[in-house]
């Protein structure tokens, strides 16, 4: 896959994770104050999917960097220092998905 092909699917995917939770949380049409069902279902899918996303790219990592030291055995540390920093970035994303549906929350 190109880059430019991975950069659609990043794209993609973060659409994916944030358009529920502000598409639904901010309900304008709903004749009560405050949040409807439909907002906290939005911010429940929202979170969930960044948590789902989070956890399947995780195991993809893992598994990669295991296939990789299995290829190449003298590589096992680079492997694992770019393993963590990338499992770091892979955290932030999630963690930056699951703020903003919490403020979502409190927001909209």
């Amino acid at each position: 896959m190109n880059k430019l092909a991975r950069i659609a699917v990043l794209c993609f995917v973060v659409f994916l994770v944030f358009a529920p939770a502000v598409a639904l949380a901010q309900d304008g049409a709903a004749p009560m104050v405050g949040k409807t069902s439909l907002g906290y279902l939005g911010i429940g899918l929202g979170a969930g999917l960044a948590a789902i996303g989070g956890g399947i790219a995780l195991g993809m990592l893992g598994s990669s960097v295991v296939d990789a030291a299995a290829r190449q055995p003298e590589m096992r540390g680079q492997l694992t220092t770019i393993m963590f920093i990338v499992a770091a970035l892979i955290e932030g994303l999630a963690l930056f998905a699951l703020v903003i549906c919490i403020l979502c929350l409190f927001i909209g």
